[in-house]
């Protein structure tokens, strides 16, 4: 198990090396500017969309936008912006937080571009039914001689799509806030019997499709989003003293370094190290670039391409910019982050339990169990996509079965292992999605002004 801890460790570090950065980054500034921040300026249009205002049933597709974007946030509002940004302060302090900001705004360009990709290059699986996604829109937007890209795509997403960063922090959530504090001896066989109880509950929703998963997702996220807005709110309140002097200590911070490892020789010292996590928490977060949310913005069921990758840029701005916040400022205000050795998910509960001792702990489970169980839907259906792309659609529900397995091994293996084995194939997942975006970026200009034209 050290073995492959360290080798997990070695393959995260290459993958998430400068060429990524670059890509990720770079390609997201260029989408931005290319496109002259014009998605920007449509974001009121944006939300009219997601309210259903421009809905038609009869458009081809199988779920309504909004249940398109709840299906995507379901997987990104997740163990991310509890667990993931708990990590990146416990590293990089206050000043990763806002690395984690310019992603997300670079990442709401990405995800405009991918996910209108995914509206325009729909392609049909091997049962007829119309598919979108990053595999689909490089074979049909590039042609197929550039197949054994989406091949890669897809081949990285069947692993990238497992759920085990979720159900590990879930995990240890249950045994931090409920399990340990009552005096229940927690190990192997524990962590196993919530494993179980986890796969009996995902694999009644998961079984039952995109539009299953569609519908649970657009009960569960708008209540798990202001669950957790208003428990964060009263440990904001409680520590209004220190609010802003902690919200300029992002600012100062970011360019500091004072929290890492001095001996960090990354992009010239611990300034680049402090960039790259932050950046590579804020992509674990939101997914931009990644390719996971165009999977399920191409089920919408829409004939307007624009629309969705306006929907769709929501994302990040909701995931990072409002609940990674929230989680930051709730982790940074209550002082734990420098007072106690805890790190992930049980660095938040600390946060919780300061402000709100009785209760505080067992809301965050709730909040925390939400995320997790609507992340192991969505999850889910990525997989079987990529599943169905690479060996067609009668095949694809054994991945289910692979999927269900991969939840106990998420429910008994260490923390460190589950995040280098996520984070280094997200990164893997990124190259195909950013490499054909920017490639076929002139067509979704050509088709956004043609879009503003017909709206106007």
């Amino acid at each position: 198990m050290k073995i492959l801890d360290e080798l997990l460790k070695g393959f995260s570090s290459l993958a998430w090396g400068l060429p990524l950065l670059i890509i990720l980054i770079g390609g997201g500034l260029y989408l931005l500017i290319r496109s002259r921040f014009l998605p920007f300026r449509y974001l009121g249009h944006a939300i009219n969309v997601l309210r259903g205002k421009y809905d038609n049933p009869n458009d081809p597709g199988q779920i309504s936008h909004f249940q398109a974007l709840t299906t995507a946030l379901s997987a990104t509002v997740g163990m991310g912006n509890i667990a993931g940004v708990a990590v990146a302060i416990s590293v990089g302090g206050p000043g990763a937080v806002f690395w984690m900001w310019i992603s997300a705004i670079v990442g709401m360009s990405t995800k405009f571009f991918t996910s209108t990709l995914a509206i325009m290059y729909r392609g049909k699986d091997s049962a007829g039914e119309i598919q979108g996604g990053p595999m689909y829109f490089i074979t049909e937007g590039l042609g197929k001689s550039w197949k054994p890209l989406a091949v890669f795509f897809s081949l990285c997403g069947l692993i990238g799509a497992l759920p085990v960063f979720n159900v590990n922090q879930l995990t240890q959530a249950l045994n931090d806030i409920l399990l340990i504090p009552n005096g229940v001896k927690v190990g192997f066989s524990t962590n196993l019997y919530i494993g179980i109880v986890l796969v009996s509950i995902t694999a009644l929703v998961i079984l039952g499709g995109i539009k299953r998963i569609g519908s649970v997702a657009s009960r569960l996220v708008p209540s798990m989003v202001a669950l957790y807005f208003v428990l964060v709110i009263i440990i904001l309140v409680a520590h209004s003293d220190v609010l802003f002097y902690y919200l300029k200590l992002i600012f100062t911070d970011a360019f500091a370094a004072n929290y890492y490892p001095k001996d960090d020789t990354f992009l010239g010292g611990v300034l680049g190290a402090l960039i790259l996590h932050g950046i590579k928490r804020g992509a674990f977060s939101n997914e931009a670039g990644i390719g996971t949310a165009p999977m399920a913005h191409g089920a919408a069921k829409t004939d307007e391409p624009v629309r969705e990758g306006l929907v769709a840029m929501l994302g990040p701005a909701i995931d990072t910019l409002i609940v990674c916040t929230l989680t930051a400022l709730a982790i940074l205000v209550t002082g734990v982050w420098e007072t106690t050795s805890d790190n992930g998910v049980s660095l938040t509960a600390s946060a919780f339990a300061d402000v709100m001792p009785t209760y505080g702990k067992y809301a965050l489970l709730i909040c925390i169990s939400i995320f997790s169980m609507s992340s192991l839907f969505s999850y889910s259906y990525y997989g079987t996509k990529c599943m169905s792309f690479l060996f067609g659609d009668k095949n694809k529900h054994y991945y289910n079965y692979f999927y269900i397995l991969s939840i106990l091994i998420g429910a008994t293996t260490s923390l460190s292992m589950m995040i280098n084995l996520i984070d280094g194939v997200f990164a893997l997942m990124a190259i195909p999605t950013m490499i054909a975006t920017i490639v076929l970026a002139p067509k979704v200009i050509i088709e956004l002004k043609a879009y503003i034209k017909r709206l106007k």
